[in-house]
């Protein structure tokens, strides 16, 4: 049977659009219908093939034909129109173009292709323009519709379908409202229907939640499998079940919010509501919240502050007196404690201000090194060595260590003439166990001896290594210059601080 001729020969008018809305074929009662030839309107769009004339009435009328196509393109479903006002351009004897008032009830039929796909629609339009039109003539003589003429032409069904039609398109448009103040707001929103909890509805914000997932029409379980033994699941068989509303706060769930990535922690806000359908039965759970993530690390990082402030407190206040008694042993005059208890606690002021920065996170060595040489010049402190991030304790110690060195250098050594200069060598050894040597070397200043006892600074620099570092230092007072070599390791493992 050659279906193209049988579709030409129908008496009912039929046109086919594409999912663009492109006419790509009508049969020959549907062109009839609305006077035109089929070379004028294949391939053209519809409604710039018919746009229902200039009249103000114009626009809902072809959006209301759009809408019905767009509907059944999206739905898949059949979607009708009882009635719509659509004018269609005629030539009167001279020649001009007018516009004729028609009434249309049309059915918008979805043709899916071999994938399942809407490829096509088929729109099945009727003309009613003389049954509703004798209708009203009926009505302005008599000041009512008379029954038995509504029942022998259709026109009281009209009208009630008219009616139905008018409710069902403010419905619609509320309907659509609601669902763009879902999908638009800023928390994350879903409807799970049914004891299996499958996704009806989930917003933006849920999409961007759980990684831009396909979920509609898929239960959490399926969409979601990494929360199946997080006990969420359980939450909501409760909530369905016994209708009680659950609410989590700051609650840990761990989501894979990339394709193939790694779980990632994160942190909701969120309710469970039973929702009610008919006669108060449960029919699915509505889901809203927001994340915390962010809100919640931050307040762990500051209560880890304000631990790790008051341990720091601790170990400073402790640091303070041992520099202040090891300073008063080796400086009898007042004036020259001061000085010097002075220099030693903004050695530690210097440090303390780089880990707060970093909100004491740690410090690069170079930094570190900079902050406790910048006084005695740049350009006469060279440094050398890649980037070596150092935990806060180890920083506070190397800091008042270099003071030391730097200190030493200024009274005695390199830096206490004019052409002398530091250079300061690190590098990270046996990358397996990392262990970081620094090579601190002093050329162009005085003559060096070894001193007859060991001062403040010595001990001080020996201590920190040994004690709080758990390194080695070797000190070489060398005639021509003094050399110190630092070795620690980066990887104790052991939390001291």
């Amino acid at each position: 049977m050659d279906l193209g001729a049988a579709f030409d020969a129908s008496p009912n008018a039929y046109v086919l659009l594409n999912t663009d809305l492109v006419i790509a074929g009508a049969n020959t009662a549907y062109l009839e219908l609305v006077n035109a030839k089929r070379e004028q309107i294949i391939g053209r769009p519809m409604f710039e093939a018919f746009d229902s004339g200039p009249s103000d009435e114009a626009p809902e009328n072809v959006r209301q034909v759009r809408d019905s196509i767009l509907h059944a393109i999206k739905t898949g479903q059949r979607d009708h129109l009882a009635i719509v006002r659509f004018s269609i351009p005629f030539e009167d004897p001279t020649g001009a173009v007018i516009y004729e008032d028609r009434f249309w009830s049309a059915t918008h039929t979805p043709i899916r292709d071999e994938t399942g796909k809407v490829a096509l629609v088929l729109q099945h339009t009727t003309d009613i323009t003389e049954i509703e039109s004798l209708r009203h003539q009926v009505g302005a003589v008599t000041g009512e519709t008379s029954t038995a003429l509504d029942a022998a032409l259709g026109g009281g069904v009209l009208a009630r379908a008219q009616q139905v039609q008018q409710s069902n398109r403010k419905l619609e448009i509320e309907r659509r409202k609601l669902n763009d103040l879902f999908m638009q707001a800023p928390g994350f929103v879903a409807v799970l229907g049914g004891p299996d909890h499958v996704f009806e509805l989930a917003n933006s914000a849920y999409g961007q939640l759980i990684g831009h997932r396909e979920v509609l029409g898929k239960s959490v379980r399926e969409a979601m499998p990494e929360v199946v033994d997080q006990g969420f699941i359980d939450l909501l068989d409760h909530v369905y079940t016994t209708g009680e509303t659950y609410e989590g706060r700051e609650s840990l769930l761990q989501l894979q919010r990339r394709r193939g990535g790694d779980l990632e922690d994160v942190y909701l806000n969120f309710i469970y509501q039973p929702i009610l359908g008919e006669e108060g039965r449960i029919v699915g759970v509505f889901v809203q919240g927001h994340e915390v993530t962010e809100t919640v690390k931050a307040d762990q990082r500051q209560r880890l502050m304000i631990d790790e402030l008051n341990h720091r407190v601790k170990n400073t206040l402790a640091t303070v007196q041992s520099i202040a008694m090891q300073t008063a042993r080796t400086h009898e005059d007042p004036a020259s404690f001061a000085e010097t208890f002075q220099s030693r606690l903004m050695a530690l002021s210097h440090t303390h201000n780089l880990l707060t920065r970093s909100h004491w996170e740690g410090a690069d060595l170079r930094d570190v090194l900079q902050h406790e040489t910048l006084a005695h010049g740049a350009h006469r402190v060279i440094l050398n060595g890649p980037s070596v991030a150092l935990p806060p304790a180890m920083a506070v110690s190397l800091g008042m260590i270099f003071h030391e060195l730097a200190t030493n250098a200024a009274k005695y050594g390199a830096l206490s003439t004019g052409d002398g200069r530091v250079f300061v060598d690190w590098s990270v050894q046996d990358l397996t166990n990392r262990k970081l040597v620094i090579f601190w070397r002093e050329q162009g200043g005085p003559s060096v001896t070894e001193p007859s006892r060991r001062g403040f600074g010595s001990r001080l620099i020996e201590r920190n290594v040994r004690h709080d570092l758990a390194g080695e230092a070797k000190l070489v007072y060398a005639s021509d210059g003094f050399n110190a070599e630092i070795s620690l390791p980066l990887d104790r493992g052991d939390g001291h601080e």
